[in-house]
């Protein structure tokens, strides 16, 4: 099975982004995230940041995912995939169509429960760029191939308006201290069946 990706954006020349394609005028391409996803991934003193270190008050999703540097990066593009071993290219996209999904490909934990004022963080520590985008409602993402094969008919708004910073390389934290109680549904806009979801309470 083949699949064609008609775009693709290299993150800090470790990690690919899948974006836009042919038949789709209104998908534009982001901006490099490398300098965001850099200063992400340090602290204000240039050493690498430990957010995925935790803490009291802190509450890590991990972004994970089995992709092979061989096939992924021969079909994608250098740099897609940054880890050893794993899921053949053409075994991901089969086990996609049959399933609608990769369990592979996931956030840990997909169900988080915080209180106001806790800190939320996410960590890559797959081999593949993510996004960790927070949406009213679960849908598809910014590759169409995926979201053909996903079973997605609708993307998700949030998925749209990414920026750069929104693009976590792989090693990279982003973080974010709740202000509102309710539930939140995060999703990766490039592999959308990776979910989770945030209960948060009031103090």
């Amino acid at each position: 099975m083949s699949i064609r990706f008609c775009s693709v954006l290299t993150l800090a020349g470790v990690a690919a982004v899948l974006v836009g394609c042919e038949n789709n005028p209104s998908q534009t391409t982001a901006p490099s995230p490398v300098a965001t996803a850099q200063s992400t991934a340090s602290s204000a003193a240039g050493q690498p940041a430990q957010l995925a270190a935790k803490g009291p008050g802190q509450h890590v999703v991990t972004m994970m995912d089995a992709c092979d540097p061989e096939t992924f990066n021969a079909a994608v593009g250098p740099g897609t995939c940054s880890r050893p071993g794993g899921v053949r290219f053409a075994t991901f996209l089969e086990l996609l169509g049959q399933h609608h999904s990769v369990g592979a490909w996931h956030f840990a934990p997909s169900e988080v429960t915080l209180k106001v004022g806790e800190l939320l963080v996410a960590t890559n520590q797959g081999g593949e760029t993510h996004t960790f985008t927070e949406v009213d409602e679960f849908g598809g993402g910014i590759v169409p191939q995926l979201n053909v094969l996903t079973g997605l008919t609708e993307v998700a708004p949030e998925c749209s308006a990414l920026a750069p910073k929104d693009f976590i390389a792989p090693g990279a934290s982003s973080s974010e201290t709740e202000g509102d109680a309710g539930v939140e549904k995060y999703q990766c806009c490039i592999h959308p069946w990776m979910r989770a979801q945030v209960r948060v309470s009031a103090k």
